[in-house]
């Protein structure tokens, strides 16, 4: 269990993660990554470079469901060498090894974010405010005062252009445009994807995209002008993202990932995001469901090694 910025407690294992729900599949469908669903896992298809093999990519599985004889069985006839759980919604802390089944081996690398900052909104607005860091209601409070306003919006397009100059001046990496504007589009029909911009005399400076899914809100893109710092929108948008998860009857805010190293360069939004009263909270570890042993450890082997051999050029 974790105790949040309340006195509601959190289990290890949460909601169905929104990546495992069948709009992501039908959305990843889209992309020309067809989604498949066996013992209760949703998962995606990769092809090994020079081998007619795929890898099964399983992100926020929900390990207490899983039929691991099911999911098995239909990677294979898939032509998967292995099933990877990857980093499944299960939060460490006692009692996180009874939902792991002994059957799976520990994966030797997690893509999804080990951390993330979990906010309780089973509480009234009041205390969410109250529970602030003081930097950030001052932050808050200024932006309202020097005229940052904040609104749902359909404006895809400002969304992708602040995009790409959060990542030139940030260094993230980002999906193509169609990434975002089909997976917008296919949430959205179902009231799944909202957009949050804030403006300042017209100027759409932050547009954060939200997801929803079984009352929860996550937070997995911000996007941000470099003009106008002073102005601290990003502050209120994060602010009025809060306040629509209440409007929605979320019980959950999940920020989608941080990081418990201060000399991360990911520490900064980390620390943006620990200001809103939040919990940060570790998942377990990624997980692979072998299916060719032999394949298995070569691919494992192969794949290290070209890692090793990157870093040296």
């Amino acid at each position: 269990m974790y105790i949040m910025n309340t006195k509601n407690k959190l289990e290890n294992s949460l909601p169905e993660h929104i990546v495992q729900s069948k709009i992501w599949g039908e959305f990843k469908t889209k992309m020309k990554t067809p989604a498949y669903k066996a013992g209760g896992v949703q998962f995606t298809l990769h092809k090994i470079p020079f081998f007619n093999k795929y890898v099964a990519y399983a992100p926020k599985a929900d390990l207490k469901s899983v039929n691991l004889e099911s999911l098995k069985k239909k990677a294979g006839q898939l032509n998967t060498v292995f099933v990877r759980l990857d980093v499944p919604n299960v939060i460490k802390g006692p009692g996180d090894k009874d939902l792991i089944p002994k059957t799976l081996r520990k994966a030797p690398k997690d893509t999804f974010a080990k951390h993330n900052v979990l906010l309780d909104l089973l509480v009234s607005e009041d205390e969410l405010l109250k529970n602030l860091k003081p930097k950030t209601r001052y932050n808050i409070r200024l932006a309202k005062k020097r005229g940052v306003r904040v609104k749902i919006s359909n404006d895809i397009e400002s969304f992708l252009k602040l995009n790409k100059e959060t990542t030139k001046r940030q260094g993230f990496f980002i999906h193509p445009d169609a990434y975002y504007k089909t997976c917008f589009k296919t949430l959205q029909k179902e009231k799944k994807a909202y957009l949050l911009n804030g403006t300042y005399k017209g100027e759409v400076l932050v547009s954060y995209m939200l997801f929803y899914h079984k009352k929860v809100l996550y937070y997995p893109y911000g996007a941000w002008s470099g003009k106008h710092k002073d102005l601290m929108a990003s502050n209120l948008v994060m602010w009025e993202a809060i306040k629509l998860g209440k409007k929605l009857n979320c019980k959950l805010f999940d920020m989608w990932g941080a990081t418990d190293n201060q000399n991360d360069p990911w520490w900064g939004f980390t620390r943006f995001k620990l200001g809103y009263g939040g919990g940060m909270v570790e998942y377990v570890d990624s997980r692979d469901l072998v299916v060719n042993p032999l394949l298995y450890h070569l691919f494992n082997f192969t794949y290290k090694m070209f890692w090793a051999l990157a870093r040296l050029f």
